[in-house]
């Protein structure tokens, strides 16, 4: 079946609603084991249109900006939806985000309303009575009806539908302008403050087009699991949008500790996540082969079968597929760099783990390292792949190497950063997006990141080191959780520019001490301390580690889990 073309969310929904009506949108445990609860595709278009007609008759809320926070739920799904096919402007907000910095998130947006989670309830009404802000409404999404100034998320569904039956057509017959920006999403702010991107619906609809072709393995007979926090562009529009728009069914995760367990539960064929948790999931398995003493064995068979077709994989490793539940058809790896080894281990066994690339400036989605059929088994490790069909990439002031920074052009591109027109001129040039990525593009037009610009690190030689490159050789020494690489002053030259490469490590206190039978700290120090010479060994002089903190309080990260650099760095120098 072709994908309709689609040009707002109100087509995508009205388009695929006609096509999918009756299969499954969201899927959902019950008591009775094997037994699950399923909200269909119709009823989460009908929700849509009864809730949207509720915000604009009941709360006028017509053309004004409405915030979003919670965990991913359905609800939030619906409500996001509710706004941007016919309302007005969608602020989705980060549900870990601290009181005082959701209290800036919603000054800076001017929402006048929000639907939230319970918890976040005392937060909110302190910040309505505060009467300093625009905003309104609050919409509860737990709340079972109006109480106390708070609507009711189901409540305001059913009086929508009331309203409709009546002949309200206000909501559902709303034009939609798709150049105009429609959604407003803060940026993790990994190095500075957050910016406000602002994106129109034909930015997240190409976007969605695009990897529909990119991803043509999917279907509607096709099951994702949501993990990744929703209101991150990378699981809003490659999970719950792609969702919707394929006709596929949704269920949501019970946290880390359950995904695995979930992939089984919910029969998943599909997911997109951050490296960190497929690298987890991977040690796991090889740890656990290795402690039932077949782990040499299995490693054999991989080599052995190296150039067989991932279908010929999957079947020789069955067992390990049906860790994942048997069905996984597609994962995807974003956010943050994938070790090629990791990625090359799960594919060794016939799971079909590809790496994409892209930025919230991009709604988000650039790149993908997929293959049409069955080239599939022509798989490129290291890539984050090739760009998407109508977006442009470009490597800027290369340097010999062909080393630069990625630009980027499509119909994909933000408008620009909210309220911030120099930021946006920085970032925008004659339609081209900086990046801030260092990459190369090779013959076939396949794209290797390096890292980030404003990350690396350049001695007083020029020789440029890129932090992830050596924080992920770090990272697999055992009892290591994570590691951040950072420069420090070079106190044994004369020259007080001169700088060095240092490393903080978080350590594992059980995997310390069932390894080396050690919690001491100085001991653990050693042992980490000469792990790192190791390592300095495999590689030139200049990028040798000479600098090391251990501590056991994870690094400051933001929720796709991207290293918070500047923040790490404040609290290093704190201590020193």
């Amino acid at each position: 079946m072709n994908d309709p073309k689609i040009v707002d969310i109100k087509d995508m929904l009205k388009k695929t609603g006609e096509l999918y009506a009756n299969r499954p949108a969201y899927r959902f445990r019950t008591d009775t084991p094997g037994k699950f609860f399923e909200i269909t595709h119709k009823e989460v278009r009908e929700m849509v249109d009864c809730l949207g007609t509720a915000l604009v008759s009941l709360l006028n809320l017509k053309g004004k900006r409405i915030a979003v926070i919670g965990e991913n739920r359905y609800e939030w799904e619906v409500a996001y939806l509710s706004v941007v096919a016919g309302t007005g402007i969608v602020v989705p907000l980060d549900k870990a985000l601290p009181e005082n910095e959701l209290d800036s998130l919603i000054r800076r947006s001017e929402v006048e309303a929000i639907f939230y989670s319970e918890k976040y309830e005392p937060a909110l009404k302190r910040l309505a009575k505060d009467g300093t802000t625009k905003l309104k409404h609050l919409i509860c999404m737990d709340a079972k009806a109006h109480e106390d100034g708070i609507y009711s998320f189901k409540e305001l569904i059913e009086k929508g539908k009331r309203l409709i039956s009546d002949g309200d057509i206000a909501f559902k017959e709303a034009e939609i302008n798709p150049e105009e920006m429609t959604i407003m999403l803060f940026t993790s702010g990994t190095t500075s403050q957050s910016k406000a991107v602002a994106l129109c619906q034909r930015n997240l609809c190409k976007n969605l087009m695009d990897m529909a072709v990119a991803l043509h393995q999917i279907s509607c007979e096709d099951s994702m699991l949501s993990f990744l926090p929703v209101h991150h562009v990378f699981e809003c529009t490659v999970g719950f949008l792609l969702s919707l728009y394929k006709g596929m069914c949704t269920a949501f995760c019970d946290g880390p500790r359950h995904i695995v367990d979930n992939l089984r539960e919910f029969g998943t064929t599909f997911m997109v996540c951050v490296p960190a948790l497929y690298e987890m999931i991977y040690k796991t398995i090889l740890k656990n082969l290795e402690k039932a003493g077949k782990l040499e064995a299995v490693m054999s068979l991989v080599e052995a079968h190296k150039n067989d077709t991932m279908e010929k994989k999957a079947e020789i490793f069955k067992d390990i597929h049906n860790i994942f539940g048997g069905k996984v058809k597609l994962l995807i790896s974003g956010a943050a760099a994938l070790d090629s080894k990791v990625e090359e281990g799960y594919r060794n066994f016939g799971i079909n783990l590809v790496q994409g690339y892209g930025l919230t400036e991009s709604s988000p989605v650039v790149c993908v390292n997929t293959f049409p059929g069955k080239d599939e088994n022509k798989h490129k490790f290291g890539t984050i792949g090739k760009a998407l069909n109508q977006v442009q990439v470009k490597i800027d002031d290369p340097n010999e190497e062909g080393l630069g920074e990625l630009m980027v052009k499509g119909p994909n591109v933000m408008l620009g950063y909210y309220g911030n027109e120099e930021a946006t001129n920085e970032t925008l040039e004659d339609g081209w997006l900086h990046t801030g990525d260092l990459c190369t593009i090779d013959d076939e037009g396949f794209i290797y990141i390096s890292g980030r610009k404003k990350s690396v690190i350049v001695l007083k030689n020029g020789k440029n080191i890129f932090p992830e490159e050596m924080e992920n050789l770090v990272n697999k020494i055992e009892g290591v959780n994570e590691s951040m690489i950072y420069s420090i002053p070079n106190k044994d030259s004369k020259d007080e520019n001169d700088i060095k490469v240092a490393v903080e490590v978080v350590w594992d206190r059980e995997i310390m001490k069932e390894l080396y039978n050690t919690e001491d700290e100085k001991e653990v120090y050693e042992i980490i301390n000469n792990k790192i010479k190791e390592i300095n060994k495999t590689m030139p002089l200049y990028k040798a580690i000479r600098g090391l903190t251990i501590t056991e309080v994870p690094i400051a990260k933001t929720t796709t889990g991207k290293i918070k650099r500047y923040e790490e760095l404040a609290k290093i120098k704190a201590k020193c």
